[in-house]
């Protein structure tokens, strides 16, 4: 119930204000699937059936004084276990004193490299081992500069740890780079994480994309090194995505992913030491409406190897079936509307 009257409180607080700021952004997404898992031909009941994957909602606005905010808040994941800020992905304060720079603290994404990373969970189907591992949201503070070319974009970002364990005061500094050149775009990091107090791990992150018409490939490499590790290609992600548009409304994907620990001790927390393991497949998008505001997806993917992780994702022989529908209910243009009437009416 507190959960419920915090959402409200908010809702009602942004309802109240909107005189005062310029709404950018008010979204309900929902997702619902239909899945089937099999550990070689032995169905996995607990992961199969109708499942309600997503359920977000979404605010951004532009306040006064060179001011905005935004917030990501999974209402599927409420529970008597959590509290209110574990189930908002991202909640911050953006000051924008000239065009060019901004500076933001709150909980935020932690700035890691990659598209698979990058990517909204909702329109993700199926992943790396290290992506279902990470915990990609931290409270921190950032600054982020883009060029006067307005292709690049670079981030200093200072998090608590993702690694963060109760009792320890860890945290994690990272460095991204946003670009876009043409049919070449990149999202680059290095990242310096404590899993430990005292102790880090080296996250290089490699994203870059290529669009060529209609069709777009993703390659994302991530080589992380710490104690008991070699520097270079010892434990390694790799994740490649080739995508189709034949049409606006239907996508064609292939994607694979490799996740490999050759290292020992415990300093990878999401890709485990001894952990070599493969997944791959493909998925068909549809959009029937024109808007994009509803989408029919299907999926297939495939894993083998092995996974030292005590609770693995992607397992040997494993077989993932999955078709769904994910809708967007987009309230902007409503408020807007509403906003500009009452200012008529004035």
């Amino acid at each position: 119930m507190r959960h419920q009257l915090w959402l409200c409180a908010f809702l009602f607080s942004a309802y109240a204000s909107a005189q005062s700021f310029r709404l950018n952004d008010l979204q309900l997404q929902v997702r619902g699937d239909y899945q089937r898992e099999y550990l070689g031909s032995e169905p996995q009941r607990d992961n199969s059936g109708f499942k309600g994957q997503f359920l977000n909602f979404l605010i951004s606005a532009d306040l006064p004084k060179d001011l905005s905010f935004s917030f990501r808040y999974r209402l599927n994941k409420m529970n008597k276990a959590s509290d209110f800020f574990d189930a908002t992905d991202w909640i911050h304060l953006d000051y924008r004193p000239i065009p060019q720079l901004t500076l933001s603290a709150g909980k935020q994404v932690v700035m890691v490299g990659g598209y698979e990373y990058d990517r909204p969970p909702i329109d993700l189907y199926f992943c790396s081992e290290f992506w279902n591992q990470s915990s990609p949201y931290a409270w921190g503070a950032s600054v982020a500069y883009t060029l006067k070319n307005g292709r690049d974009t670079f981030t200093a970002q200072f998090t608590q740890s993702p690694f963060r364990q109760s009792g320890q005061d860890t945290y994690a500094y990272h460095f991204h780079w946003t670009g876009q050149h043409g049919r070449w775009s990149t999202l680059w990091s290095y990242n310096l994480m404590e899993y430990a107090q005292g102790r880090f791990i080296h996250y290089l992150a490699l994203g870059n994309a290529i669009s060529l018409g209609k069709v777009r490939m993703e390659l994302d490499l991530m080589n992380r090194a710490g104690k008991g590790q070699a520097v270079l290609l010892q434990d390694v992600s790799l994740i490649g995505e080739v995508q189709y548009r034949p049409i606006p409304q239907l996508c064609l994907s292939a994607k694979a992913s490799y996740d490999v620990n050759k290292g020992h001790g415990d300093c990878d927390r999401w890709v485990w030491a001894g952990t070599e393991v493969s997944r791959y497949g493909g998925a068909v998008e549809y959009f029937p409406l024109k808007d994009k505001s509803l989408r029919i997806h299907a999926d297939y993917a495939y894993s083998h190897g092995h996974n030292t992780h005590p609770d693995p994702i992607l397992q040997p022989e494993q077989h993932y079936i999955d078709c769904g529908l994910t809708w967007y209910a987009d309230f902007t243009k409503l408020f807007k509307k509403k906003k500009h009437n009452d200012e008529t009416d004035q």
